[in-house]
């Protein structure tokens, strides 16, 4: 989840005014008044970094004197280098995920959006009527009806989504009905 990180990143280093230190603007000479507390500073937004990352990745961008740029950069390289072997897989996993493979629908739904999302990363945008057509497209039997109604109305990923929550209640609802006429 590389933007989305990036993003969380950003807005952090934004809201704590140190955004300068991942953003490429050049550093004060070491000879400076202000460079000891940019360093501070710096090592700051570096800790940051190295918190946020799993060990694998900390084990990549780790290095002694590094500056917060370095650490950013270098993750950007990881994340981004390969694209079309992430994009394959991630293509992959997008077009045969079923609901069948989750625990339950919200879990289906944000699955697809986190993959399409990962999809955007490595500049293999989904197109949110492509998104529709595939949540559609791994739903079970029991929610064709549904799923027709989704597509004749062309509906936008939060009404396909309501409109599945819909059908889940009715579902629900109806088991229980079942369940209690019979233990009568």
């Amino acid at each position: 989840m590389y933007s989305s990180w990036v993003k969380l990143f950003k807005l952090h280093a934004t809201a704590y005014q140190v955004l300068n230190h991942i953003d490429g603007i050049v550093a004060p000479a070491e000879t400076t008044v202000e460079f000891a507390t940019w360093k501070e500073l710096d090592d700051l937004v570096l800790q940051w970094i190295y918190n946020t990352i799993s060990d694998d990745l900390l084990v990549r961008v780790l290095e002694t004197d590094s500056k917060a740029r370095d650490a950013w950069v270098k993750l950007k390289k990881i994340f981004l280098s390969n694209k079309n072997v992430w994009a394959a897989a991630l293509e992959t996993r997008f077009c045969n995920l079923t609901l069948a493979a989750c625990s339950y629908l919200d879990d289906y739904c944000q699955r697809l959006k986190d993959l399409s999302t990962q999809l955007e990363d490595v500049d293999h945008p989904v197109t949110e009527s492509r998104l529709v057509l595939q949540l559609v497209q791994g739903l079970p039997a029991e929610y064709d009806t549904t799923a027709s109604l989704i597509n004749q109305n062309h509906a936008d990923w939060d009404l396909a989504r309501s409109m599945l929550q819909d059908e889940l209640i009715r579902l629900e609802v109806r088991n229980k009905i079942v369940t209690i006429s019979l233990g009568c």
